[in-house]
């Protein structure tokens, strides 16, 4: 299943660079994050309950960051494992001005394994549009945050 967009943010490209590059920023914006450990600047892990109709579906998310232009691109190889379903994932960001702000465009190739892949993509692709729009209004939030120097207290975030 492939999915891309574009997302405009009201903010220097700097603020939403560092907030595309930091896992715990990022962890805030996925659904369903229960924790994560940050191995290295290019490699962290987050278990997740990805919420499936019924339920949820626990898994294991291991993240590497297997290309970087700084302030411009990323690409990230994704790899899940949970009970009956395993993840893989290429994705992709690249940024550009716009104005004032800066203009995001991305990309995903989303391969779901075991009995949950069996759904269809009839099935998966609202759930996948809801978890994109989701993390795109986390990303957001997190990216005006960034611009405003806002720094979480500590003992909040996950």
């Amino acid at each position: 299943m492939n999915v891309s967009g574009e997302r405009l943010f009201e903010a220097p490209r700097s603020a939403v660079w560092k907030v595309l590059n930091d896992p715990a920023s990022m962890a805030q914006t996925m659904p369903g994050v229960e924790s994560f450990d940050v191995h290295d600047a290019r490699r962290w892990t987050a278990n997740v309950k990805i919420p499936l109709g019924l339920g949820g579906l626990k898994m294991k998310i291991d993240m590497d960051k297997t290309d970087e232009r700084d302030l411009e691109f990323a690409a990230l190889h994704i790899k899940g494992q949970g009970v009956g379903a395993m993840l893989n994932m290429q994705t992709s960001f690249e940024l550009s001005d716009n104005g004032a702000g800066t203009k995001m465009r991305w990309v995903a190739d989303v391969k779901l394994a075991g009995p949950v892949g069996s759904m269809g993509q009839r099935v998966l692709q609202p759930i996948v549009n809801q978890q994109v729009s989701h993390v795109l209004a986390a990303l957001d939030k997190q990216v005006q945050e960034a611009k405003a120097g806002a720094r979480p207290m500590s003992g909040e975030g996950p």
